[in-house]
């Protein structure tokens, strides 16, 4: 098997969720995010944020009053175990199935799982398999003006 590179942080700044019901949201999303170790960011009035990820409702001034429709969001998982943890808090959140944990063929070792948020948005756990990272994440910290 050849090397595979990626890059992550490059691309993309933010993703916008719109949703109908964001208290079912913040528990879909908070209980992935907690198998993640990934801690939630912070929220205002109709929104909350968990890293690039935004989930506002549709009343919320971001939003304009329309839904962001059906997306596929990719969360990164440490493991395999991972993936089946938070298949698991997914569904027990307010998910539903989309395709059980397994290896997938994108790619030898591509370990996913799928769920429906309760938005009907197809959120994947995935994990590559073995592999080096260069940092555990990119840490940005912006300078007052």
């Amino acid at each position: 098997m050849e090397t595979q590179e990626l890059h992550r942080g490059r691309l993309i700044d933010h993703v916008q969720l719109v949703v109908r019901d964001l208290s079912a949201a913040q528990k879909f999303y908070t209980a992935i995010a907690d198998v993640l170790n990934i801690p939630i960011g912070g929220s205002g009035d109709g929104f909350f944020w968990i890293d690039e990820l935004v989930v506002s409702a549709t009343d919320s001034e971001a939003a304009l009053g329309e839904l962001t429709g059906r997306q596929h969001l990719a969360f990164q998982a440490q493991d395999r175990a991972m993936v089946d943890a938070v298949y698991r808090a997914a569904l027990a959140n307010g998910g539903r199935d989309n395709g059980a944990p397994g290896l997938r063929p994108y790619h030898p070792n591509y370990y996913a799982a799928f769920m429906l948020d309760p938005d009907g948005n197809n959120i994947e756990a995935v994990y590559h398999g073995e592999a080096r990272r260069s940092a555990p994440s990119v840490h940005i910290t912006f300078d007052a003006e």
